[in-house]
């Protein structure tokens, strides 16, 4: 079976620093895309950032652009977003998401993605 576990999370003030992280297994990890998403009480799931399988081109949303960076290692098949400068209103419930064929300009469609780990939550108090 699919696995994705995201953790990380924790509750912080405003202008701190998280790192999530999102482990895989029973996947070829390295032919997977790995997208992160974050969805609030009464908002829609967004896409915040994404990192391709080939090359390691990643997207981010702009409301992160400039604060988060993702990155993977393939070798211990993870995923990490780490999350700077950070702000209330990146208080949401963290999910990373897995698809083998997904292309970066579908990186914010949560329909694109097969593999769906369990949330971690973030807090960021002002």
């Amino acid at each position: 079976d699919v696995q994705l576990q995201a953790s990380g999370g924790g509750s912080v003030q405003a202008g701190g620093s998280l790192r999530l992280s999102c482990a895989a297994s029973g996947l070829s990890f390295d032919d997977h895309a790995i997208g992160w998403f974050r969805q609030a009480p009464g908002k829609e799931r967004e896409g915040v950032s994404c990192i391709s399988s080939s090359d390691g081109s990643t997207y981010y949303a702009d409301s992160v652009k400039g604060r988060f960076t993702i990155s993977r290692d393939n070798a211990k098949n993870t995923v990490s977003l780490q999350m700077n400068s950070l702000k209330p209103e990146d208080t949401a419930t963290y999910y990373c998401a897995a698809d083998s064929t997904l292309i970066l300009s579908s990186a914010t469609s949560s329909r694109a993605y097969d593999y769906w780990g369990q949330g971690t939550q973030v807090t960021v108090s002002s």
